[in-house]
């Protein structure tokens, strides 16, 4: 089970760091992934964002230390907070009381203990998937940059199709589509840390691209190709299945290129689509 065993080595590193500096660039190279796929799989398959999962360590870090009579300016600093108001806040809002009165005995606090990664057999539940090698092909429509951090990620991208789908851009979009995959697309790309992101709410098409749109190029790649249907947030069950379920015993790995998620039709009930995620055959 390498792919777990990297996954660990990546949260031992973190945890080694808590009172440091932590890099994700770090973290996801251990994962052997890149920083945007490691952040990605974690929050699917954790429930929070990396961050958020950090602060959450470090606050309960932090209200240890507390209890065992460290100084409140300390502790802050410690773990990285440059002013005491700011930790006074952060760890408010975790823990429902200041530093000061968390070094006071018989005092309530929340503990946030540290994941790990393992197998979990589940219910025989089915997964409908088919890997496939596909021609690239070239992709226009609108497009938002994606963050670093998973979790404005996660809040920006919904308001982004309700912009893109009042304002009419969609029914544009979809007017351009003349070649597969046949249907409204949604693209991540993954261009590495030190080059921008975005996701592209677009269609393929050999067209030209109209002013104020943009084009993106999905190159030739294996892909584990997932079929669901339902409301539009069931996508996102289907996501973490594949990271938590099928990956993990695939034989395969999460590439480095984009991912896909094709929109068979716009029922907003009982929506058809398909997840495309890039893999490798593991070495």
């Amino acid at each position: 089970m390498e792919w777990l065993q990297r996954l660990n080595d990546a949260l031992d590193y973190m945890e080694d760091n808590l009172d440091g500096e932590i890099s994700f660039e770090e973290a996801a190279r251990l994962a052997c992934c890149s920083q945007y796929h490691f952040q990605r799989m974690f929050s699917y398959i954790i429930g929070v964002s990396l961050s958020e999962y950090l602060r959450r360590r470090r606050l309960t870090k932090a209200a240890f230390d507390l209890q065992n009579g460290d100084k409140v300016l300390d502790v802050a600093l410690r773990y990285g907070y440059e002013s005491p108001t700011a930790f006074n806040r952060a760890f408010q809002g975790v823990h429902g009381i200041s530093p000061s009165m968390a070094q006071k005995p018989d005092t309530s606090l929340k503990a946030f203990p540290r994941v790990s990664f393992q197998i979990t057999i589940k219910g025989a539940t089915e997964m409908d998937y088919r890997i496939v090698e596909k021609e690239g092909f070239r992709a226009v429509g609108v497009r938002t940059l994606l963050s670093t951090d998973m979790e404005e990620n996660f809040k920006n991208i919904t308001p982004f199709w309700e912009e893109t789908i009042s304002s009419g851009s969609t029914k544009e979009i979809v007017g351009l589509m003349n070649e597969e995959p046949m249907g409204l697309l949604a693209v991540s790309t993954c261009n590495g840390v030190d080059k921008e992101n975005f996701y592209y709410i677009c269609v393929s098409t050999n067209k030209p691209t109209p002013e104020g749109m943009f084009e993106v190029d999905v190159p030739k790649h294996l892909w584990a190709i997932f079929s669901g249907s339902g409301h539009p947030s069931s996508i996102g069950d289907l996501q973490k299945r594949i990271f938590t379920e099928w990956l993990p015993t695939s034989g395969y790995e999460w590439a480095s290129s984009p991912d896909v998620e094709v929109y068979l039709d716009s029922d907003p009930i009982n929506m058809k689509y398909e997840v495309w995620l890039p893999i490798v055959k593991k070495s």
